[in-house]
């Protein structure tokens, strides 16, 4: 029996940040269909796994533990994966990374489609865009990571906010040829650290999976065909 159940449409999105965790955990788990995530999603509260309004939704079999909302899951993950810095402030600047990672994608997509990109919105956005990836840059530069070594918060191996920052910026990259030469336009050390992040064994053996499980596909629906348009 897999470790995880796990509750996300078929795409890469959101969903992508908790694949990438459990990957790198060296973890087993089951997805569970649109059909599926649709039935738990019309059950009312009290009958769901956990209370929640749409996905992703975790299950932790062996400890008979469900949990929403990405961030939340990614930082139990990170507490049961041990994949988390010592103390505090480590903790707090993952949650920090992850929830930056969680916005990127939400204006990526213009919060979830509730307006669809035009060229004129999408060359307005773009030094926001910008901003964002040397947000990521710094935040890795003041703890030593570089193209070719280190990772963002200075520990010894990889964790929760590797992860995660890989995940954001090469699942859009290998996607969208204009985000991808925004990014190694605009970081170089991003665009190097991410891709060597994703070319680990278990990172790698996930994105060549979306692609055969997914094709091209990111988040779906009228949102990814007006991203196409301008970023396609």
């Amino acid at each position: 029996m897999s470790n995880f159940e796990l509750y996300y449409w078929p795409v890469p999105f959101r969903g992508q940040f908790i694949r990438g965790l459990l990957a790198h955990g060296g973890c087993t788990w089951d997805e569970h269909d649109a059909g599926a995530i649709e039935e738990i999603m019309g059950r009312d509260a009290g009958k769901q796994p956990i209370a929640f309004m749409g996905p992703p939704v975790l299950i932790d079999r062996e400890r008979n533990f469900a949990l929403s909302q990405m961030p939340a899951i990614a930082l139990y993950l990170g507490e049961r994966l041990q994949l988390l810095p010592p103390g505090a402030e480590g903790r707090a600047l993952t949650a920090k990374i992850v929830n930056d990672a969680n916005d990127v994608i939400d204006e990526l997509t213009l919060d979830g489609g509730r307006e669809m990109w035009t060229p004129e919105k999408w060359e307005a956005f773009v030094p926001r865009l910008q901003e964002w990836i040397r947000i990521f840059e710094d935040t890795g530069a003041r703890h030593g990571l570089t193209g070719d070594s280190g990772f963002m918060l200075g520990t010894e191996t990889p964790g929760v906010a590797d992860v995660v920052t890989a995940i954001l910026w090469t699942t859009v990259a290998d996607r969208f040829p204009v985000i991808r030469r925004i990014i190694e336009d605009t970081s170089p050390v991003i665009w190097a650290y991410s891709s060597r992040m994703k070319e680990t064994a278990p990172l790698a053996a996930l994105s060549r999976r979306a692609f055969d499980d997914y094709g091209d596909a990111y988040c779906g629906g009228q949102i990814e065909k007006s991203l196409r348009k301008v970023a396609g």
